[in-house]
């Protein structure tokens, strides 16, 4: 979607177009707000994310004070045309509370949900919690446990068996997490890398 005049919207009563806003890579819905025919012309535009504030009843751009602004990378229109999808590359959390999606009480996706539950074992450190052991052993010992889950998918992968695989695969990636937490190295410049490598 490049221009407007090529396009026919249906607003609905109001002039507005609902817009859901979803992380290009991950797939995860992270806020629905409403386009005027403005908001939408200054997002094809800037490609940032521009909104109506039924509200305040003003244009809003998004991130334009907290600095989390939505970089658009694709805008779709779906069959009845009467709703927006947008396709962004988020420079921080979606929400006004702060966390990355508007949508995550009590639905936390994967890896986010282990990534927190990581994180609490860092901070907290309880007894007999295997990933406080891992924290406590140091970087050494959590980078032989990176090695060897390798070596172990690797080998599944050659028995040919499915549920192996899995099993070897998510042990792997929970190390990866701890390796991550234990360099404070955010999860999310992962999901950056893959960002720009998508182009």
């Amino acid at each position: 979607m490049d221009r407007l005049e090529d396009i026919e919207i249906k607003w609905n009563q109001e002039k507005l177009l609902p817009a859901v806003i979803q992380d290009y890579l991950t797939g995860k819905v992270l806020m629905v707000a409403y386009m005027n025919r403005e908001a939408l012309e200054k997002t094809i535009e800037t490609k940032e994310a521009w909104f109506w504030s039924r509200s305040r009843q003003e244009l809003w751009h998004k991130g334009a004070t907290s600095g989390n602004i939505q970089k658009v990378l694709k805008l779709s229109l779906d069959c009845d045309q009467d709703t927006l999808l947008v396709q962004v590359d988020p420079q921080g959390p979606a929400c006004h509370l702060g966390t990355e999606s508007c949508f995550n009480q009590g639905s936390d996706i994967f890896p986010d949900h282990l990534r927190k539950v990581i994180e609490q074992r860092y901070q907290e450190r309880p007894e007999g919690s295997y990933t406080t052991y891992l924290f406590n052993t140091g970087l050494d010992k959590i980078l032989k446990k990176v090695g060897e889950e390798a070596a172990e998918v690797i080998i599944a992968a050659k028995n040919s068996s499915d549920q192996e695989l899995a099993s070897e695969t998510a042990d792997l990636i929970y190390h990866l997490l701890v390796l991550f937490q234990e360099r404070q190295l955010d999860f999310h410049e992962v999901l950056n890398v893959l960002r720009e490598r998508r182009g």
